[in-house]
């Protein structure tokens, strides 16, 4: 019985921890991240800036082979989705890596570096635990989609027509 007990608990957690969000915490909205010019901005700052679009962040790194193969699908959804706003939130280790990463790549949106990497205090408050990863933000900065990885752009796509 024990057994069972604890199988279904850990069941649940399982499935909690992988539940669609709607909104972020306070911890996630006032992480800091880096900016292109090396200062500091607030997670919510990001948000706010864009308040009343829809926004696709994109969790990536330059190291990512994943990601890099999943670049002419972002770049397709930017050309198919022109009026979104595209953040680009690097995982990369050091700042020259993440930015050789984007020329390299030509990635046009705003890009921010992730202080701490995939496995920091911001990638844990996100439930980071796959690049690329695609979280969706409303127009009313809502969360549309939370968790979406590279193998899911129809339903990207799909999320965006909807407008939700």
């Amino acid at each position: 019985m024990k057994k069972i007990l604890a199988l279904l608990v850990a069941i649940v957690s399982f499935s909690c921890s992988n539940a669609q969000k709607t909104a972020f915490t306070k911890e996630t909205l006032s992480e800091n991240l880096v900016t292109l010019d090396g200062s500091e901005v607030t997670f919510k700052s990001i948000l706010e800036k864009h308040k009343g679009k829809t926004i696709v962040l994109e969790f990536w790194a330059s190291w990512c082979g994943d990601c890099v193969k999943a670049m002419p699908k972002i770049k397709e959804l930017q050309a198919n989705n022109p009026d979104v706003v595209y953040v680009f939130l690097s995982c990369d280790k050091t700042a020259d890596k993440w930015k050789e990463g984007i020329e390299k790549h030509e990635l046009k949106g705003e890009h921010f570096l992730i202080k701490d990497g995939q496995k920091g205090s911001f990638g844990k408050s996100i439930d980071l635990d796959w690049i690329p990863r695609y979280i969706i933000v409303n127009k009313k900065g809502g969360i549309s989609l939370y968790r979406a990885i590279e193998t899911d752009f129809e339903l990207i796509q799909k999320t965006l027509k909807e407008g939700r």
